[in-house]
């Protein structure tokens, strides 16, 4: 939200980004000079809070880009289901936490830095702006570190010194005369402490140079070197003078400058820069980059990397590696009587020009090339352009003119090994350091509490033990007095067994289970990961529903799916089942969770998209179910009918022709093949039952509500017709494929999205009256009227006693070992009856109290034969 060189790249990237089809929410940790920049970018900007960044569904997004260290928080809530898997590219341009690592390291600070390796390591790629900053954060690379370089920060940088700085002003205090020509010699960013090896090799290249132009004989004009590398303290200075003198060079001709001083000042005071690196750089020079746009004619190796951007003889000057006389011919080029040529000005007027905007387009594609690698989209996205549509592409210069212009926002300064820093202070760093500093204290205190023992405890201690041993003597006492009567065993197990009938199941029966004696409803809740726990509701109406033990709420008495349901120990059907496996498990002996006459489900999805009841819809509800009579499903959360596609204008959405868009195009097919076996139907019968088109809403995010018989039969219906996709699915002659998607996000929820629609297709043509509860202000409205169905339900299907009868049939091949296939469903997705089940359980009851009653005759009959007799009670 700052004004400066950070929000001219993203601001930048997003504008291109949005070319090709990208749609962007912007949220900011706190705002700034560039709000409105972004709200005209990007619509609504929101500002988020510490405790905020919980509460955001983003389940909704393709992707997130983060673009600093600020954004730890909210990127540690997508370190948690069902978040983890979102991509996540993270974008770090401060060294702050850089700084912090080596001191972390020598502290031992094992704690803090396994923190900051499991943040990295949840991204999908980190970006840095250059190639130092890997190397720094190198503690905490997980594989995956990527440098995209070409920021605009070097341009900004110069462009804002350039307005509070005079080039002969600097050169006076400096020392140099208006008519010297000033040679700045610079190199690679990467040196060591002492006088480098890279600057070695450069002043063989450059020595003849010296030889010719720094001489006390020279005729060529006044020439001064000034040697651009390290710190102003490392003897560079020194060991470049003893070079000078071996030259019998002028005593001051050669001078150094670190880059712990004022590097712009250096570059703005030059005359020609000289870039004498021996190494094969990765990315373009930051060093040329700055020259250039300071306005200063440069002589560079013809490297690859730089020749990539500039032309020869047009914007720099290029001569061959480790080759003096091609130097000289070169730098002869930009001299003419004692002064900068013609021609030297004409090269760094066009530099200059090219280099305010040389690496944005290489930028940009490579951001747009990270995404398109990076994020999985689902079959409802419209795909983004091709990046081949960016071709001109400039930084956004024209939306921060004036603080260019005033030299405000961030001036980036170089550091010791020639990178530019940024002098954004980084909270969050310190924040962290503070809390985890604090933890270490408060530990520490505290286990020393425990371990010392003081005068005082050894003055109590005495009283302690004589205390004990008085109330040990005065227990024995009492046990000798007592008759200790336990009566026979069978008593005792009689007694231990209804003692525990009367114990409360864990996580069954507490607090929560009292609120919700005598309520007519419960909504469950269903969720897979921590990270929904913020969007789940408390009180009487609603309870959680786990699809994963590790997932459950803690001091909560919200339903373990898995343990009701081992099919969803399987974390492959757990996936491809979703909301609706939960279903199965709380119809899954349904008598033992829910005793209620209205059973209600909602996705934690539905409070993430705001579409979950408010207090006063919540009332309503509960009143209208207490007075309904026949059977209504209630729901709220509706299928978004508009959502944003772009349609043609013939076309009219309708119910199937949204399930298409949500599921690759595949829905109806897949749903007419599904239930065509299903029901065996032959293949001239139409099998895909019919939806109307009468503009009315249908139900989504399972936010519904309906009497609990009703349930049981929809899930009767669901269990058959998911038994028959997954049959299809696996009958496919592609492995791991899914028949609703051929898009490898989806591939994992194959079957979630239709079977969110699922409920629709039952309630509507079972004849089932459907009334939209609108979820703000409680309003009840009546969707596809029952007398407006005559003629298209499909009731023959839906029947009551068709579906019953084919259950009993299901069940009584897989009590008999009948499997249709190898990997039969059907039978792992809740209880298997039939009339045979009933008959045989009702024969092993008659069995075993027939048994109990042959025992207790055995049992008399010994005590009458062998003369046992009950002794007289009381002695």
């Amino acid at each position: 939200m700052a004004k400066d060189s950070q929000s001219l790249l993203l601001i930048t990237v997003v504008k291109n980004l949005q070319k090709l089809g990208f749609v962007f929410k912007i949220y900011a940790v706190q705002s700034g000079n560039s709000h409105s920049l972004w709200e005209q970018i990007a619509g609504q900007i929101s500002i988020l809070g510490q405790e905020q960044y919980s509460l955001i569904d983003w389940s909704i997004f393709d992707g997130i880009i983060a673009d600093s260290l600020e954004a730890k928080e909210a990127i540690s809530s997508l370190m948690q289901e069902p978040f983890h898997s979102i991509p996540l590219v993270w974008i770090i341009q401060e060294d702050s936490l850089a700084n912090r690592l080596p001191v972390y390291v020598e502290r031992g600070s094992e704690n803090l830095l396994s923190y900051w390796k499991s943040v990295f390591s949840r991204a999908n790629v980190i970006v840095f702006p250059d190639y130092t900053l890997p190397m720094l954060y190198s503690v905490l690379d997980a594989g995956n570190f990527f440098v995209i370089p070409g920021s605009p920060a070097d341009v900004w940088a110069v462009e804002a010194y350039s307005k509070s700085h005079e080039k002969y002003q600097l050169r006076k205090e400096n020392g140099f005369l208006k008519d010297e020509i000033v040679v700045v010699v610079v190199g690679s960013s990467f040196f060591y402490n002492e006088l480098s090896w890279d600057y070695a090799v450069a002043m063989h290249d450059v020595g003849p140079l010296l030889i010719k132009y720094a001489r006390r004989n020279s005729v060529e004009g006044s020439f001064k070197f000034v040697f651009l590398c390290g710190n102003s303290t490392d003897g560079y200075n020194d060991a470049l003078q003893e070079v000078a003198s071996r030259l019998g060079l002028l005593e001051g001709s050669v001078r150094h400058y670190g880059f712990n001083g004022d590097v712009n000042g250096v570059l703005l005071m030059a005359d020609i820069v000289l870039y004498g690196s021996s190494q094969v750089e990765q990315g373009f020079p930051s060093l040329i980059v700055r020259a250039m746009t300071f306005g200063i004619p440069v002589i560079t190796p013809d490297f690859p990397i730089i020749k990539e951007y500039v032309a020869e003889g047009a914007q720099v000057i290029f001569f061959q590696k480790d080759n003096p006389e091609g130097l000289s011919r070169a730098f002869s080029l930009f001299i003419s009587n004692g002064k900068l040529s013609k021609f030297a000005r004409t090269i760094a007027s066009a530099g200059r020009l090219r280099a305010k905007n040389m690496l944005a387009l290489d930028c940009v594609t490579r951001y747009a090339r990270i995404l398109e690698n990076v994020l999985n989209f689902p079959s409802v996205a419209l795909l983004p352009g091709p990046i081949s549509q960016l071709q001109q592409v400039s930084w956004e210069w024209n939306l921060f003119r004036k603080e260019i212009d005033l030299g405000t926002g961030d001036i980036l300064n170089m550091d010791e090994w020639g990178t530019s820093t940024s002098s954004r202070n980084s909270s969050v760093v310190d924040l962290l350091e503070e809390e985890f500093t604090k933890n270490i204290t408060q530990n520490e205190n505290w286990s020393a509490d425990q371990d010392t023992i003081s005068e005082l405890d050894w003055d109590v201690l005495p009283d302690i033990e004589s205390s004990e041993e008085y109330e040990r003597l005065e227990m024995e006492q009492l046990e000798e007095r007592m008759d200790g009567t336990f009566g026979s065993w069978d008593d005792i197990y009689r007694n231990a067994r209804k003692s525990e009938r009367f114990k409360f199941e864990a996580n069954e029966r507490d607090e929560g289970e009292l609120e919700r004696t005598g309520q007519p409803v419960c909504i469950y809740e269903i969720y897979s990961g921590s990270g929904a726990w913020p969007f789940l509701h408390h009180g009487s109406l609603y309870r959680g529903l786990a699809l994963s033990s590790a997932a459950r709420r803690l001091r909560s008495d919200d339903v373990d799916a898995v343990s009701r349901l081992h099919l969803l120990n399987y974390t492959h059907y757990r996936d491809i089942l979703c909301e609706i496996g939960g279903m199965f498990s709380i119809a899954n002996k349904v008598d033992n969770i829910h005793k209620r006459p209205w059973i209600g489900f909602q996705s934690w999805r539905a409070a993430g998209r705001k579409v979950s009841l408010s207090i006063s819809a919540e009332k309503v509800l509960e009143e209208t179910v207490q007075e309904t009579e026949g059977d209504v499903m209630y729901f709220w959360a509706h299928l978004d009918m508009d959502g944003g596609f772009t349609r043609n204008n013939n076309d009219v959405l309708t119910f199937w022709s949204m399930c298409d868009i949500l599921n690759g195009g595949h829905c109806r097919t897949a749903f007419e093949d599904a239930f065509r076996q299903m029901y065996g139907l032959p293949s001239h019968v139409e099998a895909l039952p019919p939806m109307p088109e009468d503009g009315g809403c249908w139900s989504a995010l399972h936010g519904w509500v309906m009497q609990t018989p009703s349930f049981l039969e929809f899930i009767m219906f669901s269990r058959m017709f998911v038994d028959s996709l997954d049959a299809l699915n696996a009958n496919s002659s592609k492995v791991n494929s899914c028949l609703l998607s051929s898009s490898e996000l989806e591939k994992k929820h194959c079957y979630c999205r239709v079977l969110e629609l699922l409920v629709n297709v039952w309630a509507y043509h079972s004849g089932r009256k459907m009334v939209y509860l609108d979820p703000l202000s409680g309003s009840l409205q009546e969707q596809h009227p029952i007398e407006r169905r005559r003629g298209f339900m499909w009731m023959k299907y839906f029947n009551f006693t068709l579906l019953k009868s084919m259950d009993e049939d299901l069940a009584e091949a897989a009590d008999d070992g009948d499997y249709p296939r190898e990997k039969w469903l059907w039978p792992w997705t809740g209880e298997v009856h039939w009339k045979g089940i009933y008959e045989r359980e009702r024969e092993e009851r008659y069995r075993q109290k027939m048994d109990k009653k042959r025992k207790m005759k055995e049992k008399m009959f010994d005590r009458l034969t062998k003369g046992y007799r009950q002794k007289t009670l009381g002695g």
